[in-house]
């Protein structure tokens, strides 16, 4: 699909919580950018999920996009858990809050807005587009240190 933004996002965290950086490479026809940033304290999921927000939020209109993650986390989220969770108040199965439910809400309402299919890679596999998200978190954590 020519007219498609592809997306490759990762989080990072030194330390669980810890100092953490999220890192995004978004392309569209042919044009790179990429984004990163981080929290001085904060976990992985919340990184995770805070690169597939920072992405969506890069977007200038509705157009199909393609988002691919290391994240069993944001994946399962998005594409199994996320329904239950919003039928039972944001609660789990076993009745427990949804942790990062203020993240998953953002990220519900920007998926929400935009036609967005999702892809698991392994992590730390050799995927040219994934070590480079990969490597923008990690640019992400290093710039906290100013």
């Amino acid at each position: 699909m020519p007219d498609r933004v592809e997306i490759y996002t990762d989080g990072a965290c030194k330390g669980n919580p810890g100092p953490g950086g999220w890192g995004v490479l978004l392309r569209y026809k042919g044009v790179e950018k990429e984004s990163y940033g981080g929290e001085s304290r904060t976990t992985n999921n919340r990184m995770e999920l805070m690169a597939v927000i920072q992405a969506l939020q890069m977007l200038t209109r509705r157009v199909p996009v393609h988002i691919s993650t290391d994240s069993q986390y944001v994946m399962k989220g998005m594409t199994e858990w996320i329904a239950n969770w919003k039928r039972n108040g944001w609660r789990t199965a076993a009745k427990k809050p949804v942790k990062n439910a203020d993240l998953w809400c953002r990220l519900d309402q920007l998926v929400a807005a935009n036609e967005v299919s999702w892809n698991w890679i392994k992590g730390h596999s050799g995927h040219p587009d994934n070590e480079r998200a990969d490597q923008l978190a990690n640019r992400g954590i290093t710039s906290l240190q100013g």
